[in-house]
């Protein structure tokens, strides 16, 4: 997964009945969120086995 994610240009359309800001802020909020936890989880796991890796170093001294 990469470290860091840069977006130099986004562009997003839709058609929907009603508010379209508040459909999108929805939609946004809810993917950003389903993202953001994928992310920390992965993030967690990555730390997890570089911890791992240190316990396994110390008794090679």
């Amino acid at each position: 997964m990469p470290k860091n994610l840069v977006i130099h240009n986004l562009e997003v359309r839709f058609q929907v009945d009603g508010d379209d800001g508040a459909v999108f802020t929805r939609l946004f909020n809810k993917h950003i969120q389903a993202w953001s936890r994928l992310y920390e989880q992965e993030r967690a796991r990555a730390d997890r086995a570089a911890n791992d890796r240190k316990l396994g170093d110390q008794g090679e001294s």
